[in-house]
């Protein structure tokens, strides 16, 4: 591409006057009052191209100077960008009531199938109960087991393998 002083110039020229020109007419003409009346009822109802149209022509308008603004395209436009509508719509009546018993729900179940599953398993493994630990205590200290932290250590005042209730309990 040719960089000389006179495109340089050229080039300049033309994107100042397209943007300039383009945002002067679009700013010139206020919104009709009928296209904004009542805008909080009927924006929901809108065609999404017709919701896009409206909010690009108040955007244009919102590029120039705010006093020229009607006082209808402040409000349509704060109502727009700000209220109550889409991802900010207030919930419909029984929505916290729906969430908490389906939460009620979720841990009935989850409680039952953690039940029905307790009841179908085996008994404790017979190492688990308290005179096993014991016993294996006694062979750690005939082995004379890990001699310097440990059970066989001197000073040692710890349970050892014992981590169980008495069998029975």
């Amino acid at each position: 591409m040719l960089r000389t002083p006179a495109s340089n110039l050229l080039r300049k020229g033309l994107v100042r006057s397209v943007p300039a020109a383009a945002s002067r007419a679009s700013s010139t003409h206020a919104i009709s009052n009928p296209t904004l009346k009542n805008i909080e009822k009927r924006w929901e109802g809108m065609p999404l191209q017709e919701q896009a149209d409206l909010w690009m022509a108040l955007r244009d308008r919102m590029k120039g100077n705010w006093n020229e603004l009607t006082l209808q395209e402040k409000k349509a436009a704060y109502w727009i960008a700000f209220g109550p509508h889409g991802p900010r719509a207030v919930d419909p009546p029984g929505t916290n009531a729906r969430v908490a018993w389906g939460i009620a729900v979720g841990l009935a179940a989850s409680f039952a199938i953690f039940a029905a599953i307790r009841s179908f398993a085996k008994p404790e493994p017979h190492t688990m109960s308290k005179e096993y630990q014991e016993a294996s205590n006694e062979l750690l200290i005939q082995q004379k087991a890990d001699p310097l932290t440990g059970i066989t250590s001197e000073g040692y005042s710890g349970k050892g393998m014992v981590q169980s209730p008495p069998k029975g309990n």
